[in-house]
């Protein structure tokens, strides 16, 4: 008993309460259940009887002296409800909270602020190892949905681009032309064709084709004012 109270007096906790803790603790600890960290209070005046907070690799514990510390209150937390963990350090020592998964908050103050980030610590490694032992005991559940969001993401991905083409083919005409040296002349002598052939709205409406082109980076500004020059030119 007295090495395994030894181990919790390295950051000037009480050892009278220490000493009481683990004796009353003892009947009470699961199979496998080992005491992680203990943190006492410690008020600016003197605490007869501190509570106490105790982790475990299973629980928190929080320790609650009565009836002149003849007695004791016990009120525990699994691990698995336990969401977040928080230190506030003040001026005259600290406050480590926890909340649950049932959005209740337990606060103890006046922890002195060096066990104050032990708490937190062993809590966030406990936490840690809960998400990591949950992901191994439903693996092949996890497998099945990490499996299943990329293959939704990639169909989603195929869904916008296919989308984006289509709207793209509605918006270029059908006989883009063509400003190679070799066919210049020939494909300008067809689209002069063409456009003196259109109506003032269709002529309206396909240089407001080529702006949306151009709002979405399709095409250059120059090509945008070329086109731009020979549709007005018919209208």
């Amino acid at each position: 008993m007295k090495e395994q109270i030894k181990k919790f007096l390295n950051e000037e906790q009480d050892p009278k309460a220490i000493e009481k803790i683990t004796s009353k603790l003892n009947d009470l600890l699961m199979k496998n259940e080992e005491i992680g960290y203990i943190g006492v209070q410690k008020k600016p005046a003197i605490t007869v009887f501190p509570d106490s907070i105790v982790l475990t690799n299973k629980r928190i514990i929080l320790c609650k002296p009565k009836n002149l510390g003849l007695s004791m209150d016990f009120i525990d937390y699994d691990w698995e409800d336990v969401a977040a963990a928080f230190v506030k350090e003040n001026i005259l020592g600290s406050e480590f909270s926890f909340s649950t998964k049932s959005e209740l908050t337990i606060s103890i103050d006046y922890i002195p602020k060096t066990q104050a980030r032990k708490l937190y610590t062993f809590a966030k490694e406990q936490m840690d190892l809960i998400k990591t032992g949950n992901t191994i005991n439903t693996s092949g559940v996890a497998e099945e949905i990490l499996e299943a969001q990329p293959v939704e993401v990639v169909e989603e991905i195929e869904e916008m681009e296919t989308e984006e083409v289509t709207n793209y083919a509605e918006i270029i005409p059908v006989s883009q032309p063509d400003f190679s040296t070799d066919n210049q002349h020939y494909n300008e002598t067809s689209k002069d064709k063409t456009l003196s052939e259109l109506s003032q709205d269709e002529l309206f409406e396909k240089l407001q084709n080529y702006k949306k082109l151009l709002d979405n980076g399709l095409i250059l500004q120059g090509e945008y004012d070329n086109y731009k020059k020979e549709i007005l030119s018919h209208m």
